[in-house]
């Protein structure tokens, strides 16, 4: 198990292709490695299953172990709860669109990973199954939402895990628990009528890693439009697996680590992101500090109409979930989304508008923007209290903004970003860097991704809790 657990996805195919090793022991092995790490970071929400969903038996990423995150309908057959005591689990009757091209890449999928309620915290802790623990330090949190998702990927229980990001939601948990997290364009990867575009185009789905190579092979392996897609990026260049190791030339990057919304950041996840910075240098693309300006009311308006948009769903299902089930916030977002009037909703509009322009001009004169991911270092657990009832939704918004104050913009305006774990704190935390790039430009993320990856190597630094350890 010690010996799977180092190997990535590309590298546990390649295993599977050579004969060396079979998709059965590869699977058992993911199944030892569960059992081992799961109690220790709670990253499950019902028991692997006891047998792996059908996928293909050939595909780029055939044979290896894959988890699907319980953000709402996504399997044909397997119950979502949304991390919620007030959805007892519903069973979808078909798959997403996405769910069908992870089984034709070949992906083993053996269980569905933790979120909080309604997946709307930066912090995995509902109170239906309590908190997800970091592998790195087992009295903080994952991240959220897709926290369970980051832990055991994380705890190298599987290689790779399907996770999706409404204010950040993929490239926080990757910063806390030491992965790589790409957020797509929106567009690129098609969400489906039950997911991105039913949130107003700000959430995305894809998943987090350890390596860029295997971000790299899922993203050619799943990304494109689906039929009838609000939104459509443009085609990339060439496949991304050629990106890997391909020069990017002399980049223009912007560098800042000021929170736009004023609060502070902590010394040593600012210290991170500027010795990047100089690592950028010295590789030798020209680096300045720089920042787009950002109207932070069109940010709060937007994630407001977000999150009304997230708890309309419920509202709209045929059999509404007790409201005494639901958590303190979530309850505060149902009384306001029966309030939200169609002006305000085109009022959220209107402030994503503004904010995919003015971050669309402002990237036309770089080529990359760097910035921390969190603003501060992985939380303990508990300070970010989901179901504290003096929250009304403008606090809540207030505190995640106050952790995570760097990612939501991009949700708002559609752009690429990418979280890598380049930093490490004196606690022996991880640190996230965030990439952002112009709409559509994977590409540039991949390639600086993997430049960094060599001169900046992560591969060996494993967590406290980990497979076969």
């Amino acid at each position: 198990m010690h010996e799977y657990a180092r190997y990535d996805a590309v590298g546990i195919h390649e295993l599977i292709g050579s004969g060396e090793v079979t998709a059965g022991e590869v699977e058992a092995a993911a199944r030892q490695a569960l059992d081992q790490v799961n109690p220790s970071v709670n990253g499950l929400t019902v028991p692997v299953f006891p047998a792996a969903l059908d996928h293909a038996s050939v595909g780029p990423l055939a044979g290896v172990p894959f988890l699907i995150k319980d953000h709402g309908p996504v399997a044909a057959g397997v119950p979502f709860f949304l991390g919620s005591r007030a959805i007892p689990g519903v069973v979808p009757q078909r798959d997403t669109e996405l769910m069908a091209r992870f089984r034709a890449a070949g992906l083993v999928t053996l269980g569905l990973t933790t979120v909080p309620e309604l997946c709307l915290s930066f912090s995995t802790e509902s109170v239906k199954h309590g908190p997800t623990r970091n592998p790195w330090d087992l009295s903080r949190g994952a991240g959220g939402s897709s926290g369970g998702a980051a832990a055991l990927v994380a705890a190298g229980a599987v290689p790779v895990a399907h996770a999706s990001d409404g204010s950040g939601s993929i490239r926080i948990p990757a910063s806390c628990c030491g992965l790589v997290g790409l957020k797509p364009s929106r567009g690129r990867i098609t969400p489906g009528p039950d997911a991105g575009e039913a949130m107003l185009g700000m959430a995305y789905e894809f998943a987090l890693t350890r390596t860029v190579r295997d971000t790299a092979h899922l993203l050619d392996a799943v990304h494109g439009p689906g039929i009838g897609d609000r939104y459509t990026a443009p085609p990339p260049r060439r496949d991304y697996v050629s990106e890997l190791g391909t020069d990017p030339g002399r980049l223009r990057v912007a560098v800042t680590t000021k929170a736009w919304s004023g609060v502070a950041v902590d010394d040593q996840v600012a210290a991170a992101t500027l010795q990047v910075a100089r690592v950028l240098e010295d590789l030798g693309h020209l680096v300045s500090e720089s920042s787009p300006v950002v109207d932070w009311d069109s940010v709060m308006r937007s994630q407001v109409a977000e999150g009304i948009a997230i708890t309309s769903k419920l509202l709209l299902a045929p059999r509404q979930p007790d409201p005494a089930k639901l958590e303190a916030v979530s309850r505060r977002f149902v009384e306001l989304t029966r309030e939200f009037s169609a002006l305000d909703l085109l009022a959220g509009l209107d402030a994503q508008n503004l904010l995919t322009r003015s971050v669309s001009a402002y990237l036309t004169e770089y080529d990359l923007l760097v910035t921390p991911t969190l603003g501060q270092l992985p939380a303990t657990h508990g300070t970010l209290d989901y179901h504290d009832p003096a929250h009304t939704v403008a606090t809540w918004l207030e505190s995640l903004i106050a952790y995570g104050p760097f990612t939501t913009l991009f949700n708002a305006s559609g752009h690429p970003a990418i979280s890598l774990p380049l930093g490490h704190s004196a606690e022996g935390l991880p640190i996230g860097v965030q990439f952002v790039a112009p709409y559509g430009r994977e590409d540039v993320l991949i390639q600086i991704a993997s430049q960094l990856e060599q001169a900046m190597p992560w591969k060996e630094r494993t967590p406290p809790v980990f497979a076969g350890s």
